[in-house]
C-alpha cells in the first residue's frame, strides 16, 4: 500500500523530515544543470540511500533492445554494476513491468526476490523498496533501496518518499538521453553531408557540348548508393562506369565511394572489360563484408569507329535505341565483390546513329499506381522522348520519373554521338513587366505557336501557361517594382523550351512550390497549372543574385511528323 500525498505532507511536516523536500530541491537541480549522469546519478543515488538510512542503493535502466535490465549504478558494500536481469526477473523486474512501487519488509520469505546475488555474494538482502523511474515517454528503468540501517522494514512512507526523490531521477535520464540522441543526429548529419560532398565529388564534372556521354544521379535518400563515371584514355577511347551499392545509409555510401575509385582506377589501365570487372571483384572480395556487393557495367567507346565494348557484373540490360527499335544488351556477370575468380562476357556493337542507354534498377523500380515501372516501362519512356536532343531528352525522362514515386537511388547514364542540331529560335520578345503588356504577348505567342504547327488546344493551354507565369514574376518576383521580361520559345526536335527572364530580386526556388489543392481559398493556382501542363520546369535566380530564369518544355512534335 502507498503512501498518499497528504500522508507525506503531513509525515514530512513533522521534525527533521521535512529534509525530504530539501534534498528534493537539491536532487532536482543538481541534476537539471548536468547531463554527464556518469557523475550525477552516483551523487544522487548515494544522497538518497544516506537520507533513506539504506545499506545499499541501486539504479536499473531498461535495454529496450536486450528486453534486459542491467545495473548501471550500485552504493553499497557489494558492487552489482553490470548486473542483467530479465524485464520480469525479481522485485526489480516485477517494479518494471507492473510500473508499481514494490515493498518487501521480509526478503527471505518472499519467493519473488531474487536470492542469487545474496548466494554468489554473502551479502544478506532483508527488506527492499523498489520504485519505476516513469516518464511521459515510459519506463526508463528502477530505483531500488536495501536494508534500512537500523534493521527496521521499509513502509508506505518510505516508499512514498522515494517516489518523489525517484522523480528528478527519470526526468534527468530522460533529458540526458534527448540530448545525447540530438548530438548523435547532429554528429550523422555531418558524416552525411561530409558524404554527400564527396560523392559530388567523384562524379565527373559535365563536359563540353557535343561530348557523347550524359549522365543524371537522382539520390532517393540524403546520400546516393549510385554512381557514374566517364574518363579519356590516350588511345582516344572513353571509359564509362556506372554502379549501384546494395544496401543503403552511411555504410553503402562509403562502399559506393571505394567502389567508384577502384573502378575508375581500374578503368583507367585500359583493360578489357571483362578484365577490368575481374580485378575490381578481387579486391571487393577481399575487403567488402556483411553481404554487401556492387552492381556495375563498365565498357570503352571509340568515337572514330563508333564501337562500344562492354561487359556488366549484376547490372540491369542496357537498352539501344536504333531507328525505332530498342535491343537489349543483358549483363550476364554476378555482382562484384560475393565469388573470388568469376568471369564476365564482353558484348561488342556499333553505335551508329543509335542511343545507348544504362539505368540502375531504381528506374525500373519506380512505383506507378500499384505497380513498378519496369523494363518495359523504361522502353516505353525512352521511345516516347526518342525525338529530341540528348540533354533534354534525358532531363525530360528525370522529370517524368520524379513524378512518380522513386524508392531506391536512379542513375541514367546516355551515350550518343551528337549532331550539329541547335535548336530553332521561334520567338525573341521583351516586353515591360506590366499587367496591360500581357495582352500583346499572349497574341505574338499565339501566333508563333500556330505557325509551329502546335494544335489549337494545346497552344491555348500553352499560352495560359507563360501568361501564369508572367503574372507571377509581376506580382511576387517584381512585386511593385518596374523592370523588363525577356520571353523566348525554341523547338529543339520534338520539344518546345519557353523561358522567362526579368531583373527582379532573386527568387527562392524552393518557396516556389505547386499549392495544397486540400486549401479552401481564391487564387494561387498559376504553379499547379503550370506543373500538371508542362513536362517539366525549372527557376533558377541568375548569377550574381538579382534576375530569375524560369524554364518549361513540352513535347510538342513538329508539324511535319504529325500529318
Amino acid at each position: 500500500m502507498s503512501a498518499t500525498a497528504a500522508d507525506l505532507l503531513a509525515h514530512a511536516a513533522a521534525g527533521d523530515d521535512a529534509r525530504a523536500f530539501v534534498l528534493l530541491a537539491e536532487l532536482s537541480e543538481a541534476l537539471a544543470v548536468s547531463l554527464d549522469l556518469r557523475r550525477t546519478l552516483p551523487f544522487a543515488l548515494q544522497r538518497i540511500a544516506d537520507y533513506m538510512e539504506a545499506e545499499a542503493a541501486s539504479l536499473f535502466l531498461l535495454d529496450e533492445d536486450a528486453g534486459v535490465l542491467e545495473c548501471k549504478v550500485c552504493i553499497g558494500p557489494v558492487d552489482l554494476r553490470g548486473l542483467r536481469l530479465a524485464s520480469d526477473q525479481g522485485i526489480v523486474g516485477r517494479s518494471l513491468t507492473d510500473k508499481s512501487v514494490i515493498i518487501v519488509a521480509d526478503a527471505e520469505q518472499d519467493p519473488r526476490v531474487y536470492k542469487r546475488v545474496d548466494e554468489r555474494t554473502g551479502f544478506i538482502t532483508r527488506s527492499l523498496v523498489c520504485v519505476p523511474l516513469t516518464t511521459a515517454k515510459g519506463t526508463l528503468g528502477v530505483l531500488e533501496l536495501i536494508n534500512k540501517r537500523n534493521g527496521d522494514p521499509f513502509d508506505a512512507i518510505d516508499a512514498g518518499i522515494l517516489r518523489l526523490l525517484a522523480a528528478p531521477t527519470a526526468m534527468a535520464i530522460s533529458n540526458a538521453r534527448l540530448a545525447n540522441e540530438l548530438v548523435e543526429q547532429q554528429r550523422l548529419k555531418r558524416e552525411f553531408d561530409l558524404a554527400r560532398r564527396l560523392q559530388k565529388l567523384l562524379l565527373p564534372k559535365r563536359r563540353r557540348a557535343g561530348f557523347p556521354l550524359l549522365a543524371v544521379n537522382l539520390p532517393a535518400h540524403e546520400i546516393s548508393g549510385d554512381f557514374y563515371d566517364y574518363f579519356d584514355l590516350p588511345d582516344g577511347r572513353i571509359g564509362f562506369v556506372i554502379g549501384d551499392v546494395a544496401g543503403k545509409g552511411l555504410d553503402a555510401a562509403l562502399l559506393m565511394t571505394r567502389a567508384a575509385s577502384l573502378l575508375r582506377w581500374a578503368g583507367k589501365d585500359g583493360l578489357p572489360p571483362g578484365a577490368w570487372l575481374r580485378r575490381a571483384n578481387e579486391e571487393l572480395c577481399q575487403t567488402t563484408h556483411g553481404g554487401r556487393f556492387v552492381c556495375a557495367a563498365v565498357g570503352y567507346y571509340t568515337r572514330t569507329s563508333g564501337e562500344v565494348v562492354m561487359a556488366g557484373a549484376g547490372f540491369p540490360p542496357a537498352l539501344l535505341y536504333q531507328t525505332g527499335l530498342c535491343t537489349e544488351y543483358r549483363s550476364d556477370g554476378p555482382p562484384l565483390g560475393i565469388v573470388v575468380g568469376q568471369e564476365f562476357h564482353e558484348v561488342r556493337l556499333r553505335l551508329g546513329d543509335g542511343a545507348l542507354y544504362f539505368f540502375s534498377d531504381g528506374a525500373t523500380d519506380v512505383r506507378k499506381g500499384d505497380g513498378r515501372l519496369g523494363q518495359d516501362g523504361m522502353r516505353a519512356l525512352i521511345e516516347r522522348y526518342a525525338g529530341a536532343a540528348p540533354e533534354a531528352r534525358l532531363r525530360m525522362m528525370v522529370s517524368e520519373l520524379r513524378q512518380l514515386r522513386l524508392v531506391d537511388d536512379t542513375t541514367l547514364l546516355l551515350l550518343e554521338e551528337t549532331h550539329a542540331r541547335p535548336p530553332v529560335v521561334l520567338l525573341q520578345q521583351s516586353f515591360p513587366a506590366e499587367a496591360e503588356r500581357l495582352r500583346g504577348m499572349r497574341a505574338e505567342l499565339r501566333r508563333v505557336l500556330d505557325s509551329a504547327g502546335v494544335p489549337a488546344d494545346l497552344r491555348d493551354r500553352l499560352v495560359l501557361a507563360v501568361d501564369e507565369a508572367c503574372c507571377n514574376i509581376i506580382r511576387h518576383a517584381y512585386a511593385g517594382g518596374s523592370g523588363d521580361i525577356v520571353l523566348s520559345l525554341h523547338r529543339d526536335g520534338d520539344v518546345l523550351e519557353f523561358e522567362l527572364r526579368d531583373d527582379a530580386p532573386g527568387v527562392d526556388p524552393e518557396r516556389v512550390t505547386p499549392r495544397d489543392l486540400a486549401e479552401c481559398r481564391a487564387g494561387g493556382l498559376g504553379v499547379n497549372f503550370i506543373d500538371a501542363l508542362m513536362d517539366g520546369w525549372r527557376l533558377q535566380p541568375r548569377a550574381g543574385g538579382v534576375g530569375n530564369v524560369l524554364r518549361m518544355w513540352k513535347r510538342c512534335p513538329a508539324a511535319e511528323e504529325t500529318a
